[in-house]
Formats: C-alpha cells, sequence, structure tokens
C-alpha cells in the first residue's frame, strides 16, 4: 500500500516541468525534416519529389541498413533536370544544395543487383522555406528582453535534480514490484528444504 503513494510522483514531476520546457522550445522551429525507411527490390529503381522555394536549403542524407554490398547508386537532379549529384554504389552521403523554385528529384537505384533487395533510410532536411522572412520577425514580437535568458544555470540544475528524483522514484517502484512478486513466489512455490 505504502508503493501505491509513490506511483503518482513522476506524473506530478512531468506536469510540473512541461510548462517550463515548452515556451522556449514550441515557438520557434528554424528547419523542417522528415525521414523514411523502405525497402528497394534488386532490379528497381525509386524517385522522390521534393518541392522547394528559391533560396531555400535542401539537405539529403541516406544510408543503406541492409542488402548485400550495403550500397547503392543515388541521383539528385534540379527542377531543369540538371544532375546535382550522381554516386554509383555507395553505402551513405550527406548532400545540401541552395535551392531554386521546382521539383527536386532524388533517386535510389538498384538496378545493378539481380538478386539483393536493399533496406534504405534517408532524411530531409529543409531550411530558410518560403514565408522564413516574415515568420521570423513575427515570433520576436513576443518575446521581450530577458524572457529568452529566465531559465538560468539554478532552473537547469533544479530541473536536473527533480529529473533524477523521478528517475530515483520509478527504480524504487520497480524494485518494490519485484519484491513483492518475489514474495509472492515465494508463498506459492516453497523451496523443499524450506519445509
Amino acid at each position: 500500500m505504502g508503493d501505491n503513494t509513490w506511483l503518482p510522483c513522476p506524473v506530478l514531476l512531468l506536469a510540473g516541468l512541461l510548462p517550463a520546457l515548452l515556451p522556449g522550445t514550441a515557438s520557434f522551429t528554424p528547419s523542417l525534416d522528415s525521414d523514411f525507411t523502405f525497402t528497394l527490390p534488386a532490379g528497381q529503381k525509386e524517385c522522390f519529389y521534393q518541392p522547394m522555394p528559391p533560396k531555400a536549403s535542401l539537405e539529403i542524407e541516406y544510408q543503406v541498413l541492409d542488402g548485400a554490398g550495403l550500397d547503392i547508386d543515388f541521383h539528385l537532379a534540379s527542377p531543369e533536370g540538371r544532375t546535382l549529384v550522381f554516386e554509383q554504389r555507395k553505402s551513405d552521403g550527406v548532400h545540401t544544395v541552395e535551392t531554386e523554385d521546382g521539383d527536386y528529384m532524388f533517386c535510389f537505384d538498384n538496378t545493378f543487383s539481380t538478386i539483393s533487395e536493399k533496406v534504405i533510410f534517408f532524411e530531409l532536411i529543409l531550411d530558410n522555406m518560403g514565408e522564413q522572412e516574415q515568420e521570423q520577425e513575427d515570433w520576436k514580437k513576443y518575446i521581450t528582453g530577458t524572457d529568452m535568458l529566465d531559465m538560468k544555470l539554478e532552473d537547469i540544475l533544479d530541473l536536473t535534480i527533480k529529473i533524477d528524483f523521478s528517475e530515483d522514484v520509478q527504480v524504487r517502484v520497480f524494485l518494490g514490484i519485484h519484491q513483492q512478486y518475489q514474495g509472492q513466489t515465494k508463498q506459492k512455490w516453497p523451496y523443499p528444504d524450506s519445509a
């Protein structure tokens, strides 16, 4: 029964920490990113298209996670069809381009393989997308002089102590449940020599 009083503590601590952490992180996002993992069959080629505004930045990072040779051909083309990057039989790569208006095409080509499919992970990071100038100025008007500096070192240390305490409570609850389980197990299945 004493263990049940510990269960709400981590929930209360997390509820108390979220408002302190969210204002600084939720109000401004400097880039958009997304990732995707897919299987490319042997002898196949898969292309993706990403629309981009002018004067933005497109970063593509890829890695072959599984498949014979851990290699793939990679092709990145501009909206006009101009080849920007062409790599053959690479296991990974990172490429960044300054964009012009239009759809960028990037392809993963496994046509050189007749037997082995490949598992490919890629991530897109899009910076300076479209409305950036106006939006970057808009968020600034909601922040006064020291609002961004309100979280001092003492506040960070205090949060760290609370998080450590929360983890300690979770460990104690787990140990209490484990000990309670062991106690029940001993009662149901006594050792032969304990009779």
